[in-house]
């Protein structure tokens, strides 16, 4: 190998460690970053060599805003009077410039299509953000930190942000809600304080000056538009919930004339009363699932029959079983103002399309 070889072999090296140790950006070179490039002359008077010379300039790198919001997973199942529903966001920033976002959640329109299928019936509540503090990607109440806007998101991270709200009590299974989560971009810098909201420069390019372009998209929630500095996204809650029905039937049982044939309700005769309770196909199950059963001053709780719970039901009709209600699980309260007492009983959870009953005698007075 000559001199000349030697030479291009060491410069050729040289190139690639300076390319290997050169970092890429998504976001590009960051903002308020000067570029200094310099030129050089070199010239010879009478073949003597004269001083060279050289020329620089120096641009300052202007901010580039862009980021996105984007609805995390499917939709999240909620349950009629839940207090803390949360919805599960990622605001990722692709700006070439550390920003704070703020974040506002509004509900979608009734009748409004919704992120994840089905059409918006309902509206939540009480909008509140928390920052996914230990970074699991599920909400954990007491470690996840409210906020009121993202502080200090660096070019080419993101942050998970969780969307809290209440369901109404009025919901009913397989409802959804619709909501739209909107970020804006806002000057970063300072740790701990929320920075103004960005203005897009307009005019000529202003040398030595940090201006602003925004180059975000128009987001997936309809509430912005491409270079506006505000990204929305639209998430859901679906209510998985029972679906049950309440039913009482009554049944004679004997009378002091009849016997047990053809019995009739008069005076002294024993009717049994069965409260059904049904779970609808595609209902959640029950939890907690009991029965209160105030029965009116013109009957008689029968104490030697008690109270017997979970008994099936066929088609129409109160199956004779079950189990004869102990202790905690069943009970007679004593009378209060408008009856003669309160049967209650605490029954088996109910799957979908499942049923279950309490059954109870009394005489007629």
């Amino acid at each position: 190998m000559n001199y000349a070889s030697k030479l291009l072999g060491v410069a050729s090296i040289s190139v690639l460690v300076a390319l290997g140790a050169s970092p890429a950006y998504a976001a590009g070179t960051l903002a308020g970053t000067s570029i200094t490039n310099t030129a050089q002359i070199n010239y010879s008077v009478n073949n003597v060599a004269q001083t060279a010379g050289s020329a620089s300039n120096t641009v300052l790198v202007d901010r580039k805003v862009i980021f996105t919001v984007t609805n995390v997973g499917a939709t999240t199942t909620v349950t009629p009077g839940q207090s803390v529903a949360y919805d599960t966001f990622t605001v990722a920033n692709a700006s070439n410039d550390t920003l704070d976002f703020s974040l506002s959640a509004v509900n979608q329109a009734i009748g409004a299509s919704a992120q994840h299928g089905g059409t918006d019936a309902f509206g939540v509540s009480g909008f509140t953000y928390f920052i996914d503090t230990n970074g699991n990607g599920t909400y954990d109440s007491g470690t996840d930190q409210q906020i009121t806007y993202l502080d200090e998101v660096a070019p080419d991270t993101s942050k998970t942000v969780f969307v809290v709200a209440s369901v109404p009590l009025t919901a009913t299974n397989t409802q959804v809600s619709g909501i739209v989560l909107t970020a804006q971009g806002q000057l970063g810098g300072t740790s701990g304080t929320q920075g103004a909201n960005l203005v897009a420069s307009t005019g000529a390019w202003t040398p030595g000056t940090v201006q602003t372009i925004f180059a975000d998209a128009a987001g997936t929630g309809g509430l912005d538009a491409q270079y506006d500095d505000k990204y929305s996204a639209k998430g859901d809650y679906t209510v998985y919930a029972p679906v049950l029905t309440l039913t009482k039937q009554s049944s004679i049982i004997s009378d002091p004339i009849n016997g047990t044939t053809n019995p009739k309700s008069i005076p002294g005769a024993t009717i049994e009363y069965c409260i059904v309770v049904q779970n609808g196909s595609g209902g959640a199950p029950t939890t907690a699932l009991s029965v209160s059963d105030p029965l009116p001053t013109t009957v008689t709780y029968l104490s030697s029959f008690g109270i017997v719970l979970n008994g099936t039901y066929t088609g129409t009709t109160c199956n004779t079983d079950g189990t004869t209600g102990t202790g905690s699980n069943s009970s007679f309260a004593t009378a209060t103002s408008g009856n003669s007492g309160t049967a209650n009983g605490t029954l088996n959870n109910v799957s979908a399309g499942g049923a279950t009953t309490m059954r109870i005698r009394a005489t007629i007075n």
